[in-house]
C-alpha cells in the first residue's frame, strides 16, 4: 500500500515545521528566555497524577485575567498558542490572511485543516503593506486576519494605526499575536477589546521563562471565547503546567527583572551588532534581532562550529539570520563569534 494515496492533498504537500535539537554551547536559535522559575516546580508536589486537570484552568485564569484587569471569562486556554490558533481556524475556517515574513504556524495550520491562506508581503520597513491589506481584505473577506505584533522573525511591532484600519475594515476577526509584547515598549491591544468586538488577541507565557509548559492563552469577548471553546479538547492543559505557571505568576518581581534584563541586553546588543563591519541588525520590540550579512548560510556553519546556534531565516528574509538575546555571557560569546567571522568573510 502507498500511504501517501490515502493523504489529504492538503497535507501531502505540506512540509512539517522543523523543531530540530542541535547540539551547541550556545543555543540562540528559538527565542527563550535564558531564565527560568525552577523553584515554581515545588507547585507540582501536590498534584495528583491519578486525577485529570481542571479542565477549565480556573486558578490559572483567574490570575492572569487579574493582572490585565479583565474577567476570567474573557480568557481561554491553549497548550501553546499554537493550538489556539488552531482552534481559532477551525471554529472559523478561512481565507484566512496575515502578512509575510511572520509566524509560519499561520499557514501551516491554515493549509493542514484544508483552508484558503493569503499572504501579503510587509512594506521595505518590515511593516503592514496597508494598501494591499486593505485590498485583500475587501476582496477576500477572510475570517481570520492574523498579525504578530512584535513580529516574528522581523521583531518590530506594526504600527497601531495601521492595525487599527484593518479591524475596522474586517467583517470577519483580527488576531493580535502578542507572544512577544512583554518585551515591548507599548502596551499592546488589551485596552481596545472594549471598543473592537471583532479584535482577538494571543499571548504566551512561552517567551518570558516557561517555555517547557506549553501554555498560551486567547483574549476576546465572551461570545468569541464561548464559539472557540466548542472545538477546544478536554483538559487540553496538564495539570503540572497549570501548577507551575500559577505558582511563577505569582513571582511577579522575578518576571519583570528577567524580562528588563533582556531587554537592557537587547539594547546593548544591536549597537555592538552595528558596530560589526558587513553586519546590520534591524531594530527590535521582542527577544530576538534579526540580522543580514553577505552569506548566511555560511555565517550559521561557521558560528555553529564555533558552538554557537542562531536560526537561518534566509529562505523567509533574504540574507537574513535571527539571534535570541541570551545572558550577558551568552551574548559576548556571539558577538565575538560573529566579529571573527565577519574578518574571516
Amino acid at each position: 500500500m502507498d500511504i501517501r494515496s490515502l493523504v489529504k492533498k492538503e497535507i501531502a504537500s505540506l512540509k512539517a515545521y522543523q523543531a530540530k535539537e542541535v547540539s551547541c554551547r550556545v543555543k540562540l536559535d528559538a527565542n527563550e528566555s535564558p531564565y527560568g522559575f525552577e523553584e515554581a516546580l515545588m507547585a507540582v508536589r501536590q498534584i495528583r497524577t491519578n486525577r485529570y486537570p481542571d479542565p477549565e484552568a480556573k486558578k490559572l485564569k483567574a490570575i492572569l485575567a487579574k493582572g490585565l484587569g479583565l474577567s476570567p471569562e474573557k480568557l481561554l486556554q491553549g497548550n501553546g498558542s499554537d493550538e489556539l490558533i488552531y482552534n481559532l481556524i477551525t471554529t472559523f475556517g478561512g481565507p484566512v490572511l496575515y502578512p509575510v515574513p511572520t509566524f509560519s504556524m499561520y499557514g501551516i495550520i491554515a493549509q493542514a485543516l484544508g483552508e484558503e491562506k493569503r499572504e501579503i508581503p510587509l512594506d521595505r520597513e518590515f511593516d503592514i503593506d496597508l494598501g494591499k491589506m486593505e485590498t485583500a481584505v475587501i476582496k477576500n473577506k477572510p475570517k481570520l486576519v492574523f498579525l504578530s505584533s512584535p513580529n516574528n522573525p522581523t521583531g518590530n511591532c506594526f504600527s497601531s494605526e495601521r492595525i487599527l484600519r484593518l479591524v475596522e475594515i474586517s467583517k470577519g476577526l483580527v488576531v493580535v499575536d502578542e507572544a512577544y509584547q512583554p518585551f515591548s515598549d507599548g502596551k499592546g491591544f488589551v485596552p481596545l477589546l472594549k471598543d473592537y468586538k471583532n479584535l482577538v488577541i494571543l499571548r504566551t507565557l512561552s517567551k518570558v521563562g516557561l517555555a517547557a509548559l506549553r501554555f498560551g492563552y486567547l483574549i476576546a469577548h465572551e461570545d468569541i471565547i464561548r464559539e472557540v471553546n466548542k472545538v477546544r479538547l478536554p483538559f487540553n492543559v496538564n495539570a503540572l503546567s497549570q501548577a507551575v505557571a500559577v505558582e511563577a505568576l505569582k513571582k511577579k518581581t522575578m518576571l519583570k527583572e528577567a524580562i528588563l534584563a533582556i531587554t537592557e541586553e537587547r539594547n546593548r546588543l544591536l549597537p555592538a551588532m552595528e558596530r560589526i563591519r558587513g553586519v546590520e541588525p534591524f531594530p527590535s520590540e521582542a527577544n530576538f534581532i534579526l540580522f543580514r550579512v553577505k552569506d548566511p548560510k555560511k555565517v550559521h556553519a561557521m558560528l555553529l562550529n564555533a558552538g554557537i546556534l542562531v536560526r537561518d531565516i534566509s529562505d523567509a528574509v533574504a540574507g537574513c539570520l535571527r539571534v535570541t538575546v541570551s545572558t550577558p555571557k551568552d551574548n559576548d560569546l556571539f558577538l565575538r563569534g560573529l566579529g571573527r567571522i565577519a574578518k574571516e568573510l
